[in-house]
């Protein structure tokens, strides 16, 4: 193992994708998560990706799309955190399945749902990693004028989240 301390783990996934990556506990959780993904959005696009941190501690995966499951599992080896699950998804966003995802039961937390870049803080110690937060995106420059207000909602009426 690695010596003890803190790391800074860069995901990488394709843009126009987006991410949610959350902490689990059970190996279930692949199947779980797989039927609120396409039970929620049926013929969405994602792969998705859990490290067990018990037994043969391998990372379980499954998916719709063989490569977004590939950038899954890549992903969670690199994290080297156990009970971490990590979806990808194209043409679906978050929002569309996030409350699903929350509500399985393994689901113990969920640190961020972006497409943003995204690095992950992770400790280190003897026993292994653990993550302790994430960075998603840049920091913000202003605040908004009416200017981007308008553009907001318009943004939203166009995806279809306003009328």
């Amino acid at each position: 193992m690695d010596r003890p301390g803190i790391e800074l783990v860069k995901l990488d996934f394709p843009e126009g994708c987006n991410i949610i990556l959350g902490q689990s506990h059970f190996i279930k959780t692949v199947e779980d998560l797989y039927e609120a993904v396409s039970g929620t959005v049926p013929g969405a696009r994602f792969g998705l990706a859990f490290a067990e941190a018990s037994g043969p501690r391998l990372v379980r995966s499954d998916g719709t799309d063989l490569e977004l499951r590939s950038i899954a599992e890549k992903n969670i080896l690199k994290l080297q955190c156990g009970h971490v699950f990590m979806i990808v998804l194209h043409g679906v966003f978050p929002i569309q399945i996030l409350n699903q995802v929350k509500n399985v039961p393994e689901v113990c937390r969920i640190f961020c749902a972006t497409a943003n870049p995204v690095q992950v803080i992770v400790a280190r110690s003897d026993q292994g990693g653990g993550i302790m937060g994430v960075i998603d995106g840049e920091p913000p420059f202003a605040v908004e004028i009416e200017e981007d207000i308008e553009n907001r909602i318009e943004l939203l009426k166009r995806i279809g989240y306003k009328r």
